[in-house]
This record gives structure tokens, sequence and C-alpha cells, in this order.
């Protein structure tokens, strides 16, 4: 089959791409941004025509972090929406039966009930600060399940808790909880600082998922056989979480991002910064009854983000040397 897979150069595109060529005996198309603007509809138009792909699995989108959202809102809902109503309505448009949309637990209200099941979605008010992001990616998940309605296609989506792995962004601003406390301890075992300080008191909890089990678990929703899929979701709540089924607190991770990279100082917690939403966890009881769950434990993937960290360092110093 020709599979199509949008934004492969993300952490989860790059994780699927992966885990699609150990397997082999599909054709895996991909394009750089560079190459397809997928905003631009003419563009996605026009090469959805031209390759006619069996197979669609949607993870490109624009992302960031708190700060990123709420600094560029209109680029997030615009951007998102658009990457969404092209990709889909040009998939449909050329003959794709079978599509995988990629979204977000920030779906759910703030409120939400925890762990969050897949019917809180639309029962509550957002977060503000990734409310446009989040509208989008609610959007993505009604686009497919009004084509299907419609059209008799069979578009899915999944929903991942916060992930990490391989290909993250460890960028000291923009990045997430996890790869930006990995880069903090890591810095503060080099110079050897006396005491790393971390916002909030510590006590929030949070789900964290390897990619290489998001990416295991998309492909695994994907291909599951219409009526199974049919037989545990709805036609307007299709969506299925994707998460661990666990949370630790914010000062559980620190510490053990703090043993993983050697770290020897005091961990201090600054009560002035706000802690947000104290638990976000994702209820994945409906994936499990389908027959899958992750097997990446979270010291087990910090251990392996954290080499894959090193050696990106490692590489970029080379680069730097080179020149």
């Amino acid at each position: 089959m020709k599979i199509y897979i949008a934004g492969h150069r993300g952490m989860v595109g790059g994780a699927i791409l992966r885990r699609l060529q150990a397997q082999g005996g599909n054709e895996l198309i991909t394009r750089t941004s560079a190459e397809l603007d997928l905003t631009n509809q003419d563009a996605v138009r026009g090469f959805f025509q031209d390759i006619k792909p069996d197979v669609v699995i949607l993870a490109a989108a624009k992302v960031g972090g708190i700060l990123a959202n709420n600094t560029y809102p209109a680029q997030f809902i615009y951007e998102n929406l658009m990457i969404e109503c092209n990709v889909i309505h040009q998939a449909y448009a050329s003959g794709v039966k079978r599509l995988l949309q990629l979204g977000s637990s920030c779906i759910y209200p703030k409120e939400a009930p925890q762990p969050m099941r897949e019917d809180a979605l639309l029962t509550g008010v957002l977060e503000s600060t990734n409310e446009p992001y989040a509208v989008a990616k609610i959007a993505g998940i009604k686009l497919c399940e009004s084509y299907n309605r419609q059209y008799g296609v069979d578009y899915r989506s999944v929903m991942p808790t916060n992930l990490y792995g391989e290909g993250d962004n460890f960028h000291p601003t923009n990045s997430h909880v996890l790869p930006a406390l990995i880069r903090r301890f890591h810095e503060a075992t080099l110079s050897g600082a006396d005491e790393v300080l971390i916002w909030g008191s510590g006590k929030p909890r949070r789900e964290f998922l390897h990619v290489d089990d998001m990416a295991e678990a998309s492909l695994f929703v994907l291909d599951l056989d219409a009526a199974t899929y049919q037989a545990e979701t709805q036609p307007m709540l299709s969506h299925i979480n994707v998460g661990s089924g666990t949370d630790v607190s914010i000062a559980e991770l620190a510490q053990i991002v703090a043993e993983t990279t050697g770290y020897k100082g005091r961990l201090a917690f600054d009560d002035s910064k706000p802690d947000g939403t104290m638990r976000k966890l994702m209820d994945v009881t409906r994936l499990e009854r389908l027959g899958w769950k992750s097997t990446v434990e979270l010291r087990a993937g910090i251990a392996a983000t954290y080499t894959w960290y090193l050696e990106q360092l490692k590489t970029d110093a080379a680069i730097r040397g080179g020149h």
C-alpha cells in the first residue's frame, strides 16, 4: 500500500515512520514542509491527485508549549485548522478510504473528571492558554466523524497524553516539562550547581507516554478491523485516548530525571509560580479493551531519551566544530 505520513519530521510522525520502515512491505510517502505546504489548498489538492495514497496518517501540526500558545494563538488555530481541512478533504476527494488523525489531550475541558474519558469531550470550558489549539484539534475529530457519516470512509482519531522520547524539543523556553527538566538537570550536572529550582509546588500529577509506544498504538488503531473499531466507539464519539494509564507528580518526575542525569544537588520548588491543573490523566479503558497497552516504563523511557539527547549534543558539537 501507499501510506502517506504527514508530519514525518515531528516526534510522533518520525516514530511512526521508523516503525513502518521496520515492518516493511509498503510504499511510504513523505514530504517536508518546504516540499508541500499543508496550509495551501491548491498544493495539497495537487499532491493527492498526483500521488493517490491508499492510507493517510495525519501527524502534522503546529505545536508548542504554553508560552508559544499564548503568544501565537491566531497562528495555532489557523494553521492547524487549515492542515486538517486540506489533508482530510483532499484525502477523501482522491479516494482515500483509511485515515488516522493524531490529536491531543488538551481537547478535554479544564475541569474534566479524572481520569479523562472520551465522553468528556465538549462537556465544559477548555484551558484558556491553549484553547485555540484545542479547538482546532476538536475540529479535526469532527471532520473525520462527519466524513465517515456522509461519505462512508473510515477516518479515525487518536488522542495522546504527554509524549516524550526521540525527536523531542529541548528548547530552553519552548519545550514541554519533561525535556525541559532533562536539559536543566543535565546542565546543572555539568556546572556543578548546588540547586535546581522547579516552578510550582511539585504536587501536580502528569501522565507521560514514550513516543515509540504512541507509534505502536497509532498503527494498532489504524489496523483494527472496522467492525471491532465501531463496536467500541460511536459515530460522533469515535476518538480513542492513548496513554500509559498512570501518572506521577512533578516532584517525582524531577527526582527520576535527577537520578538519570547523575545530578547530586538539591531540588527546590518555587511555590510562587503557578501549578496549573493539579491532575491530567487519560482514561485508556477503551484502548485496553481493544487490546493495546503501553510497555515502555517511565524510568527506562527517560533514560533512553537522555541517551538520545546526549547523542544530539555530540552531533551538534561536531557540526559546529566542522565549521
